[in-house]
């Protein structure tokens, strides 16, 4: 059976139990145990802190794990990234108070940086020249320069409330991070199968995240024209209605275009048009 390790709490651990299920893994989390097996599918999830999911994945304890990009890249334990999975976004920044005027990267130079991910940012200030000294924190980052503890942080930043909150600022974003599937690289056939499976689905799951389906009626004049605007994922569907010289279309557009599409197909005649979201797209 297929080991993951998933986050044990937070908004990553619920982003991926969603993920899962949208997948068809049912997981039974509710008794909130350290071992879980999915009731469907050949998979079991192991729950853990985020920062020991690239290790226990490395050493083969896992399989597979999700976790942010920004603890693969900070851990640096030789992992592979199977799949960015597009959700848990945020960036890795470096964050001063905001009474200090800030005029570039100099600003650094001799400071004290209070950080989580020392690794990622000696990297960083490497790479730009900077000599600073990091002091290496593992909670409540945030309130370093406050405390006198250091004169900036590097820390992940969302929205930026916590930033504020503590009366600090963003002035550099070093590092973009997101929810990737990380595998040991040393799966057996059995896991390799069960991999492509889950790979399969997640791959259905994220065009669909992007789609919509329209559905309208129309003129038998305007169907060229509906399909010009609508190719769909080959051609639409087209069905006769009970009423002559009219059709049924069905047909699937990227979100981004939804709107001015179906301005485009009012325009020729089209009507009582109805989104719908897609639950499963299968390329």
């Amino acid at each position: 059976m297929l080991r993951i390790a998933l986050q044990s709490k937070g908004r990553l651990n619920e982003d991926c139990l969603a993920l899962l299920k949208e997948i068809g893994v049912n997981i039974d989390d509710s008794k909130r145990k350290f071992l879980a097996k999915a009731s469907n599918f050949p998979v079991e999830v192991l729950f853990l802190r985020d920062d020991d999911i690239p290790q226990v994945v490395s050493c083969g304890t896992a399989s597979l794990g999700i976790v942010g990009l920004n603890e693969v890249v900070e851990k640096d334990c030789g992992v592979e990234v199977v799949e960015r999975l597009g959700f848990g976004g945020c960036s890795i920044s470096l964050a001063i108070p905001k009474s200090e005027q800030y005029e570039g990267l100099q600003w650094f130079e001799g400071k004290r940086i209070a950080t989580s991910y020392p690794n990622i940012l000696r990297g960083f200030l490497e790479k730009n020249g900077i000599a600073a000294k990091i002091e290496v924190i593992t909670g409540s980052v945030e309130i370093a320069p406050a405390a006198g503890i250091a004169d900036a942080i590097f820390d992940i930043v969302s929205s930026g409330g916590t930033l504020v909150a503590n009366g600090l600022k963003e002035v550099e974003k070093v590092f973009e991070s997101e929810a990737v599937l990380i595998s040991s690289g040393n799966l057996s056939d059995d896991d390799k199968a069960v991999l492509d499976e889950i790979l399969f689905r997640i791959a259905s799951v994220k065009v669909s995240r992007r789609k919509k389906y329209l559905l309208m009626n129309l003129p038998e004049s305007a169907i060229d024209e509906a399909a010009r605007i609508l190719p769909a994922m080959r051609s639409p569907t087209m069905m006769p209605l009970a009423a002559s010289g009219w059709y049924s279309m069905h047909s699937v557009v990227d979100e981004d275009e939804l709107w001015s599409k179906i301005r485009q197909l009012k325009a020729i005649g089209a009507e009582s048009i109805l989104g719908e979201n897609v639950d499963k797209l299968i390329p």
